[in-house]
């Protein structure tokens, strides 16, 4: 396995001021909005940032690249991102630098159950909480040397990402959707929904997640979601 950082990349060393210097950040996620709150954070920190949007993406990443941290969300259209982390979590030697992330309130103790490190709730955008927790990840001389000011900003994502997140499920419903599809996007709508405030979108995710879970009748869930969706689309076209 290759190491991640060129030449460039390991003369950096940390600082006061962008403490994660050096340092190379995996991202698994398929979120365009959850992703580019990440990629802000580590831009403000001084890391560099990978993404891949998939279970097999990211595998194919880590046969040729050696992270300094990789964070995974637990839910992803090919799979349970628990599953890579237990991977990680079980190699030898092992990946350092496991982070879970999820919006679900269940999601950290599956994250920590499966092998990470440290969980990541979403939604996602202190600087000073994300700076902490990757930093309480590495190594000793991986941290910055001296007092680190610890800054209360928060980032805000480009809306363009999250409306690029909206209008994939709205592809995913208008080519139809088995079981399986629908519970991806229930999944993937409450968590993108909770991170940009959106309250009805966010409870008409969970329930068409509660319908699925329970097995009663969630036609009517999935066609509000899609209303929803539409809606905003078109709000933001009209802009």
């Amino acid at each position: 396995m290759a190491d991640d950082l060129d030449p460039f990349m390991m003369m950096q060393h940390p600082t006061a001021e962008r403490p994660l210097l050096g340092l190379t950040v995996l991202v698994v996620e398929d979120s365009r909005f959850a992703c580019e709150a990440l990629r802000l954070l580590c831009l403000r920190s001084g890391a560099r940032i990978r993404r891949a949007a998939s279970l097999t993406a990211a595998r194919r990443h880590l046969k040729v690249y050696r992270p300094s941290a990789v964070i995974i969300d637990l839910g992803l259209p090919d799979g349970s991102g628990a599953d890579l982390i237990n991977e990680l979590a079980n190699a030898h030697p092992r990946a350092q630098g496991i982070i879970g992330m999820s919006g679900d309130p269940d999601g950290e103790a599956a994250a920590l159950k499966a092998g990470a490190d440290r969980f990541l709730d979403k939604p996602i955008g202190s600087l000073a909480e994300f700076q902490s927790l990757i930093l309480s990840v590495m190594p000793e001389d991986a941290q910055p040397v001296g007092l680190r000011q610890l800054s209360d900003d928060i980032v805000h994502p480009d809306p363009l990402a999250l409306m690029d997140d909206l209008a994939h499920v709205a592809d995913i419903l208008t080519a139809g959707s088995d079981d399986n599809t629908l519970d991806y996007v229930a999944q993937f709508l409450a968590g993108v929904a909770r991170s940009a405030g959106d309250e009805p979108l966010e409870k008409a995710a969970s329930s068409l997640a509660t319908r699925r879970m329970t097995g009663t009748p969630y036609q009517s869930d999935v066609a509000r979601i899609a209303g929803l969706v539409q809606d905003r689309l078109g709000a933001r076209q009209a802009i």
